[in-house]
């Protein structure tokens, strides 16, 4: 933290001395803009939804599936309420659909694409989390697909193992 202190000082005009209080004043500030962007980041605060998951999913196009969700909490890119992830959904006789989702609390963005990029197989979804009776995550989630078979959508309902 910058702390300026002003003395008041009655002196005659001189440049010289204008420049160098123009050039102290810059420096001030841009030693203080240094200090706040390079100020260390809070600690993660929000859940850790990280784990393994069952999922049963109804696909707009495809059906009914079930699936495997894994999330991973990425700690040097999560802060206060953001948590930042690893996501991969696993689907016997499709294929894996790694991607990454940003979370804030128990609200979660998701961004996803089948490993086969012919299909254009990917989308975004939004996820939220509860915990259930047995103390386990569990998420709802909404998903969109704007290339996959002409546009889809879809949810899945999961339950972490």
């Amino acid at each position: 933290m910058t702390l300026l202190v002003e003395i008041p000082v009655r002196l005659p005009p001189c440049p010289s001395r204008v420049v160098a209080t123009r050039s102290l004043l810059a420096l001030t500030l841009t030693m203080g803009l240094a200090s706040v962007s390079h100020a260390a980041k809070p600690a993660f605060t929000g859940p850790d939804l990280s784990g393994v998951y069952a999922c049963e999913g109804q696909d707009d196009h495809e059906g009914a599936y079930q699936g495997t969700v894994t999330l991973q909490l990425v700690p040097a890119q999560s802060f206060g309420p953001y948590g930042a992830y690893l996501f991969k959904l696993e689907v016997p006789g499709y294929g894996a659909y790694p991607g990454e989702a940003a979370a804030r609390g128990t609200e979660m963005a998701i961004h996803f694409a089948l490993t086969d990029p012919s299909t254009k197989d990917h989308g975004t979804g939004i996820a939220s989390f509860t915990k259930n009776a047995q103390g386990k995550w569990t998420f709802f989630k909404y998903y969109h697909e704007p290339e996959f078979k002409g546009g889809n959508f879809g949810t899945e309902r999961c339950v972490q193992r």
